[in-house]
């Protein structure tokens, strides 16, 4: 066993030296023999999943039709539940049992994208690469007009601009830089990058929400979205026809998002307006262009030659409410079949691309890693549960509505564990051992994130060796954020995301080219096969997964 593996050690001098004393310290420490030695690895069914998923892979199949059959999967959409109906439909052809779709609170608007076009007419006639944004009216059929540039940056812009804009396209954002790209689009972690992350401790994460205390970068954030929903508010009222804004990345390229709907001065997150809402405030259509087309109008406009477009955009919302659905599937356990381990992805995606890396590789890598199990008709001793989540872009919807359902909740809402609100335990919550996650694209497993869960190390450290060869050996304490095992980790429950390779994923994630050709069918076959070798040993431990120490809280068994 390797105790200072080049991953999981800081390079000193006097290193081997140093990693002797600590094997040495570790072997006669009372109570660690046992400890290392007692995490048992089935090698030869190991084995078996790996002949399985590199060589029976059926990942590349589901992956087709998951995006190019089914395709986006905005939440809420007829998208959405055609893609969960087809799921439901390949968990039932595998002989999963209980396998259903569950629903989650909140509800909301369900859109669809039925037809767009927008062509710049005058001075040249050019084909212009766009997308509405997401819960956008549309256009009352084919529209033309002229366009106009709001350049605003303080109120006292806006008069300047009264009786102008009436059916009018109108710009609402600045050109966009696109510096020039030395560097290659796609990229593996290196050992320096691995290196790193195994040092880092559990106070380093990876992805930083908010401004950490930055007074000056809230403020001025509060401004601008201030000042953008005026906006919209002045635009509405001056009856513009189409609100354009530009993209941020190049190459035709483009990030697309929701609508933006004018906040009241007194929102804040837990009640912010949003426009799947049931009775959203009135809003213009909305468009995102790419950012070398948007750059270009705006360019000739300030030469002061004027610019006609055409622009149609159809689209249609449901007639009722929606809920918000989960997919759950599970292979029963067996003496232990009370206690549940978890797989699991978000299902939802944005619309313009077909959600093939954010997250349509987290889902077919939970469904492949499934059917490997399933297909070696492996008996596992806890029961192996897929949970592939909706309403993940909205703010963890569906793996919050199912961690509140089934396993436990803090008053307020699901907060970090040792933070207010106290915590109401579900009858599911001790049973319950561990949750593994995939959000991070088409890149390779390179390792896992403890969450902060150094009880875990020794453990997973063993899970890995057979994947040592594939490259997969980092362990790092870091919390990493911003995807669904949160919502488990919020409640003090095991909840973990694997350390991937980015690959392009900050390039392609909620753009129009989030396709199938951006996912590597190697990587992909990996990620499958570390997946189910994770559960499957999970399901096979004589414990659950060790969780955190989290500080002491008066909680009690719910009743629903």
């Amino acid at each position: 066993m390797t105790f200072c593996s080049t991953t999981e050690r800081t390079y000193f001098p006097m290193k081997r030296a140093l990693c002797l004393l600590l094997y040495v310290s570790i072997l006669f420490t009372p109570g660690a023999e046992a400890q290392i030695t007692q995490e048992k690895v089935d090698t030869a069914t190991i084995s078996r999943i790996k002949e399985e998923g590199f060589n029976h892979s059926q990942a590349m199949e589901l992956m087709s039709y998951l995006t190019d059959v089914c395709g986006s999967r905005l939440t809420w959409s007829p998208e959405y539940r055609a893609a969960a109906d087809w799921t439901v439909a390949k968990l039932a052809e595998w002989k999963l049992q209980n396998v259903r779709l569950e629903t989650w609170a909140p509800s909301g608007r369900g859109w669809s994208l039925e037809y767009f076009s927008a062509h710049m007419l005058e001075p040249k006639a050019i084909p212009l690469i766009g997308y509405p944004k997401a819960w956008s009216p549309g256009t009352d059929g084919k529209i033309k007009g002229r366009v106009a540039y709001l350049d605003v940056k303080a109120d006292s812009d806006f008069a300047k601009y009264k009786g102008k804009l009436k059916g009018a396209f109108v710009l609402v954002g600045e050109v966009h830089d696109l510096p020039q790209n030395f560097k290659p689009f796609a990229e593996r972690l290196q050992d320096d990058a691995l290196l790193k992350l195994a040092n880092a401790d559990a106070n380093s994460p990876r992805r930083r929400r908010g401004f950490r205390g930055d007074t000056t970068m809230a403020r001025r954030f509060r401004e601008d979205a201030r000042l953008t929903a005026a906006k919209l508010e002045f635009c509405r009222k001056e009856k513009a026809l189409v609100i354009i804004d530009g993209g941020r990345q190049d190459g035709g390229t483009l990030m697309t998002m929701p609508a933006s709907v004018p906040q009241p001065s007194d929102s804040t997150r837990g009640r912010r307006v949003n426009p799947y809402d049931e009775k959203p405030p009135e809003i213009l259509p909305q468009v995102t262009l790419a950012a070398e087309h948007y750059n270009r109008i705006l360019r000739i406009i300030k030469k002061g030659i004027p610019i006609k477009l055409e622009m149609e955009l159809e689209v249609e919302f449901t007639d009722d409410m929606q809920p918000g659905i989960n997919v759950i599937g599970e292979i029963p356990g067996s003496d232990l079949k009370d206690e549940v381990v978890m797989v699991g992805a978000h299902l939802d995606s944005w619309h313009a691309g077909t959600g093939a890396c954010d997250n349509g590789t987290g889902v077919i890598t939970a469904m492949e890693a499934i059917r490997i199990l399933k297909s070696l008709d492996l008996k596992p001793r806890r029961t192996i549960r897929i949970g592939l989540w909706g309403g993940e872009e909205q703010g963890l919807y569906g793996s919050k509505g199912y961690v509140s359902q089934h396993l436990g909740e803090r008053a307020g809402g699901q907060q970090p564990p040792g933070s207010p609100g106290e915590l109401t335990k579900k009858e599911e919550y001790e049973k319950f051992s561990t949750y593994f996650n995939n959000d991070n694209g088409t890149g390779k497993f390179r390792g896992i994130y403890l969450q902060g869960n150094e009880a875990a190390r020794p453990i997973f450290r063993a899970w890995l060796a057979p994947f040592q060869d594939l490259g997969a050996s980092t362990i790092s304490l870091t919390n990493t954020g911003g995807t669904d095992h949160l919502s488990f980790d919020a409640v003090g429950l095991p909840g973990f995301q694997f350390i991937q390779d980015p690959v392009e994923y900050g390039r392609t994630y909620h753009t129009n080219m989030d396709v199938y050709e951006r996912v590597s069918a190697e990587d992909l076959k990996q990620d499958a096969v570390m997946m189910a070798a994770f559960a499957y040993n999970a399901a096979m431990r004589d414990q659950k997964i060790p969780r955190k120490p989290i500080p002491s809280q008066s909680s009690a068994v719910g009743t629903n």
